[in-house]
């Protein structure tokens, strides 16, 4: 690095921190921007990639910066290059993180506990309009892939008869924070959707309650409107809506 005067690598070493900064800044506002509704999907996923890009690049200068400066380059340098170093790294937690959860689960975004009929969504369908993922299901390979990744997954069967089972689903729905978008006992349907948390991404979920002996089997299919990958969320989302729904079906 001998090349780098110490007035190049203290400027190297500011390019570095300037950049690590923005692209935590780009970072802490891709999410809410779009929660917020300053812009759509496709952008706030778009700002998600070049996020991981700015943090790389600044993570490389900040290194060489810190290599340079310790070369000969000044104490500036030195520190301006760890410091862009530290922003970098603690900005690439979240996306790469999101990326190795991405290598874990399957590359889908459609869950369901039957995968051979899966509940149809009705009323959400005029939400879904625009949204990049259709709501149809994706068929047999959509379906290998969630038995393979997630063979938990399976109907409630419950005691409470199919009324009892649907209000039950509905309050387990709001208790989870769910917004209710059609409740039609004579169907034995329930429509909701729910919102993430950062992104504001919105993930709709369909309930469906059959009679079966004395008591009902409830089936429930949760779908991202974005996104090739939803990083498992759709499951989680399932398995704690039966859980809260056990836990209230078998209240007296």
């Amino acid at each position: 690095m001998a090349w780098l005067s110490p007035r190049s690598a203290c400027g190297l070493a500011a390019a570095a921190v300037a950049l690590a900064a923005g692209a935590g800044i780009l970072l802490a506002v891709a999410g809410p921007g779009h929660r917020w509704g300053w812009w759509g999907a496709r952008v706030a996923l778009a700002a998600l990639k070049w996020t991981l890009l700015a943090a790389l690049v600044a993570a490389l200068l900040g290194v060489i910066a810190l290599v340079a400066g310790a070369l000969g380059g000044g104490r500036a340098a030195v520190l301006g290059g760890a410091a862009a170093i530290a922003i970098a790294v603690a900005t690439l937690w979240l996306p790469l993180g999101m990326f190795r959860v991405a290598r874990t689960v399957p590359r889908i975004h459609d869950i369901t506990t039957d995968t051979e009929r899966p509940p149809a969504f009705v009323a959400v369908l005029a939400r879904r309009r625009d949204a990049m993922n259709p709501p149809e299901y994706g068929g047999p390979d959509v379906a290998a892939k969630q038995r393979s990744g997630y063979p938990d997954l399976a109907p409630a069967e419950l005691a409470a008869p199919p009324a009892r089972a649907l209000t039950a689903a509905a309050d387990a729905a709001r208790a989870l924070g769910w917004e209710i978008v059609a409740e039609v006992p004579a169907e034995g349907r329930l429509e909701a959707t729910d919102t993430t948390a950062w992104w504001g991404f919105k993930d709709d979920v369909v309930v469906r309650v059959a009679p079966r002996g004395g008591g009902s089997v409830v089936d429930v299919r949760s779908t991202s409107r974005v996104g090739i990958s939803d990083l498992g969320v759709n499951a989680r989302r399932i398995r704690r809506f039966l859980a809260e729904l056990r836990s209230r079906a078998s209240r007296p």
